[in-house]
């Protein structure tokens, strides 16, 4: 089995970094430390060591971001850990609620020959169980949607692209009210004062129900083109 040039402290860094920085800006030490729940005093030390290895560039006053190779090691982790997601659903029999964490600590041991076997197996899936885009083994990589539900329009008729996954309740709720991957919403015109998105969910029964705020800013979206 090849060693994994990195450690897995170095790679959650390099994960964390990539996912806070999708949009395009740097990602601050205080985000970092909150990401993975470290002081930030401790992530001041580790971004030293990984900029003299060439993995990442501080941004003068606003944080860090990776750079070329510091973004290929990031991809490799990002599909290594979606894979496995992908595996333990399909094949394994996981809820998609389940899968996270066991990816989490699987990530790290798991070769690249392994993981492209599992992606063989899967016939080379192009998203996870929770919409989220598989890296190719090239590095190259769909644009994430960063649009949620919680931004959306009186009106409009969208579809559920892809849902945070970090958050096992959240996943079981979004589960129960059928906010999965592929489903098609209208947004109603009412958005409550507590921040709860009215919607009707398309083939359901029951009728317009209300999404709580914190589940909606969870919910990728991308407008409903049929």
């Amino acid at each position: 089995m090849t060693t994994r040039p990195f450690s897995r402290s170095v790679e959650d860094y390099l994960k964390t970094i990539y996912e806070l920085s999708a949009t395009g800006d740097p990602a601050s030490t205080s985000a970092i430390a909150e990401a993975l729940e470290i002081q930030p005093a401790s992530v001041t030390g580790m971004v030293k060591r990984m900029a003299e290895w060439g993995l990442l560039e501080h941004v003068p006053y606003r944080g860090v971001r990776l750079t070329g190779p510091g973004t290929r090691e990031a991809l490799s982790i990002v599909r290594r850990h979606r894979i496995l997601e992908t595996y333990l659903c399909d094949r394994l029999g996981y809820a998609w609620d389940d899968v996270h964490d066991e990816a989490e600590r699987l990530e790290h041991a798991a070769s690249d020959r392994l993981i492209e076997q599992m992606a063989l197996a899967l016939g080379f899936p192009s998203h996870d169980p929770h919409g989220a885009p598989i890296p190719s083994s090239s590095g190259d990589v769909e644009a994430a949607v960063r649009v949620t539900l919680a931004d959306a329009e009186a009106g409009e008729r969208l579809v559920i692209h892809a849902v945070r996954d970090e958050d096992p309740a959240d996943l079981r709720s979004m589960a129960a009210e059928g906010l999965v991957p592929g489903a098609r919403v209208t947004v109603d015109g009412t958005t409550l004062t507590d921040g709860s998105v009215q919607i009707d969910l398309a083939g359901s029964e029951g009728g317009a129900r209300s999404v709580p705020a914190h589940l909606a800013r969870n919910v990728y979206v991308v407008p409903d083109e049929k």
